[in-house]
């Protein structure tokens, strides 16, 4: 065998190689693709992406409204015990210094 000859086997096999490679990602890629969309099928999203995607935002909006309640509520507490134990403290001294 020359160098010429032994050079063109080399890039016909790494041309069949790579060739070999891109076919099996391709396969990958296939099968991952009807994965996904069985798994959105099942849960529904296979009709209307607009819609579930409105879906989606409104109940980001909804837990974020609710998280935010939360936070009120909880400052709202807080206050509330604050205020009962300084009005306990200001009855007591009331209380001591009336006497």
């Amino acid at each position: 065998m020359t160098g010429i000859q032994a050079a063109d086997i080399r890039a016909i096999v790494i041309e069949t190689l790579a060739e070999q490679q891109r076919l099996r990602h391709e396969d990958i890629d296939a099968v991952v693709l009807k994965a996904i969309e069985a798994t959105l099928v099942s849960f529904g999203l296979d009709e209307d992406r607009k819609e579930a995607r409105a879906d989606f935002e409104h109940l980001r909006r909804w837990r974020r409204s609710v998280e935010q309640a939360q936070s009120y509520t909880f400052k709202a507490v807080i206050t509330v015990i604050a205020t009962g134990f300084v009005g306990a403290i200001w009855l007591g001294i009331k209380t001591t210094l009336g006497k």
